[in-house]
């Protein structure tokens, strides 16, 4: 029997439509970040890809909505969100192993394994930095179980050479994520999310490269809203934006073009 009914869960659009996400309606909800990340990725048709910590699947889904035949595993330590990604890849068409496990006791045949691409959305709050949630789900998406070091050791080891890490995470954990990046990843790109024009980026999306011998990278804000401030009903987002969370486009980094 799964741990959620259909009567506590959604079934949410995503790409407009590309995706169609079913979620708790009182757990962790995806919202923009997971697209967002999904969509810094440059993954090639037929590569390998690892998310930890995969949750029902936002993140892969619309990762392999835009770019087809990838081999795609998920992580997931909750065994009800790990049944919500199995089913929501089933119907969706689009191909994922999900594998239930705390990432810091990976199975033995995934430990094997490398992966081109490797995704994380960490919990975003170290613990005890925030009011915790009533929900336990919830709860363990928004507050650390795991060190965040951790979460970076484990994708470095999983990543195959050249292969690249991509993170989304708060912008006042950029010193923890580097210093766990020194001596396992090199060529790492900062890329700050601001909401508005004159605000400070409070998320981030890094991207690092095994083997990687570049030089570090900060780029400019992306600003995600037209305007200075929120004044009407309704999303204000930049075509940019509009363009990744509508149509599933891909996310340019800076210098990309």
């Amino acid at each position: 029997m799964s741990e959620f009914e259909d009567s506590a869960l959604t079934c949410n659009d995503f790409l407009g439509g590309k995706v169609r996400l079913w979620q708790p309606k009182g757990g962790y909800r995806a919202g923009v970040d997971p697209v967002l990340l999904a969509a810094s990725v440059p993954a090639q048709a037929g590569q390998r890809v690892l998310e930890l910590g995969c949750g029902a699947g936002q993140v892969l889904l619309c990762l392999g909505a835009r770019v087809p035949r990838l081999q795609m595993v998920g992580v997931e330590l909750q065994s009800g969100y790990a049944e919500l990604a199995q089913r929501n890849s089933v119907e969706n068409d689009i191909e994922l192993e999900v594998v239930p496990a705390d990432l810091t006791g990976l199975p033995e045949d995934l430990r094997q394994r490398q992966f081109d691409h490797v995704l994380a959305n960490p919990p975003y709050y170290s613990r005890g930095a925030h009011s915790p949630a009533t929900d336990a789900g919830r709860a363990t998406a928004l507050g650390e179980q795991t060190p965040l070091a951790l979460w970076i050791e484990v994708a470095a080891k999983r990543l195959a050479p050249q292969g690249v890490l991509h993170m989304i995470q708060r912008m006042d954990r950029l010193p923890e994520m580097l210093i766990a990046c020194d001596g396992r990843l090199g060529s790492i790109e900062v890329l700050p999310l601001a909401a508005r024009v004159g605000r400070a980026p409070e998320l981030l999306i890094l991207r690092a490269r095994k083997s990687g011998r570049a030089a570090f990278r900060l780029h400019a804000p992306l600003i995600l809203h037209q305007g200075e401030r929120h004044e009407v009903d309704g999303d204000s987002y930049q075509p940019w934006v509009a363009a990744i969370l509508r149509k599933g486009k891909a996310l340019d980094w800076p210098g990309s073009r």
